[in-house]
């Protein structure tokens, strides 16, 4: 028996790009003879004609339709193609045409052979489009991700990866319905030592308008990277708080003793938070490793 690949695209106001993108990965699904391809297009509510679109190919025996009757956002778009996909690997891509679909086959084979349990098409390739608003916001959450699952992320929240359909459905509990979907589930994954592989990728210029939010997407990110830390490893969450805060309280108490014979209230409550935040951190990690 033939292995199998369900490629899930969530779709939402992407009227200028939908129609191309469709013959794109019929055409891609058609060359594939050496694994089955389901497509599931799942659209997230669309307003601006691409329901229309999706609905007359709905009957297409090489793709599945799903729609959501309002905007739910992209993880909940992937959420929807996850729990319908029949095969056990899902790969995921977006509507507008910004990500080199045709890599799918290539990459679906890498997977097999290695057992790989994501592969993350990383947007470090030779011809990379990223609008210059997002690449500060998407180097700070970088850094951030990197410190906080202790290993080097060459691309967070890229939207090209394949993944076993089993392990996502582990952390499908905690992760989110928005565009930190993606961010979430590869801090899962690494925190949890599967097999994450990176393949550098080109990343051409979208077709319509982002949907990103540079300043509000990025506070969220930061924020669902926390959260997803917390989960895990919520040491290296209290740690950066506690131990400058226990460390500057103690230095301040051994001054304040030596030089004045007085210590002050100030440097005791600092002190005391530092040790009760290490404290709080130790418990959630202690409960953290239990679970």
């Amino acid at each position: 028996m033939k292995q199998g690949l369900t490629l899930i695209v969530p779709v939402y106001n992407e009227i200028s790009a939908i129609e191309n993108s469709i013959i794109h990965l019929k055409a891609i699904k058609k060359n594939c003879k050496e694994f089955n391809v389901e497509i599931i297009l799942v659209n997230d509510g669309s307003t601006d004609g691409t329901e229309k679109i999706l609905q007359s190919v709905v009957n297409d025996k090489d793709l599945k339709v799903i729609h959501h009757a309002q905007n739910r956002g992209y993880g909940a778009a992937l959420k929807t193609g996850i729990k319908a996909a029949k095969y056990d690997y899902v790969a995921i891509t977006d509507a507008d045409a910004t990500y080199p679909d045709e890599r799918i086959p290539e990459f679906f084979k890498d997977v097999i052979a290695n057992d790989i349990d994501m592969l993350v098409g990383a947007r470090i390739g030779e011809s990379v489009n990223i609008p210059l608003i997002r690449k500060f916001p998407k180097w700070v959450i970088n850094q951030l991700a990197n410190y906080m699952v202790g290993t080097k992320i060459p691309d967070l929240n890229s939207g090209m990866r394949i993944m076993k359909k089993s392990v996502v459905e582990k952390f499908m509990r905690i992760l989110p319905e928005g565009f930190s979907f993606t961010s979430t589930i590869t801090i899962a994954m690494l925190a949890n030592g599967y097999q994450v592989k990176y393949v550098p990728i080109d990343y051409h210029q979208r077709k319509g308008k982002s949907k990103i939010r540079p300043f509000y997407d990025t506070l969220n990110f930061v924020r669902l990277i926390v959260r997803t830390v917390m989960f895990f490893d919520p040491l290296k969450v209290f740690l950066p708080i506690s131990l400058p805060l226990l460390l500057c309280g103690i230095v301040i108490i051994l001054i304040e003793g030596i030089l004045y014979r007085n210590i002050n209230t100030v440097s005791v409550l600092i002190t005391l938070s530092g040790l009760n935040i290490l404290t709080v951190g130790m418990l959630a990690e202690m409960i953290a490793h239990k679970e």
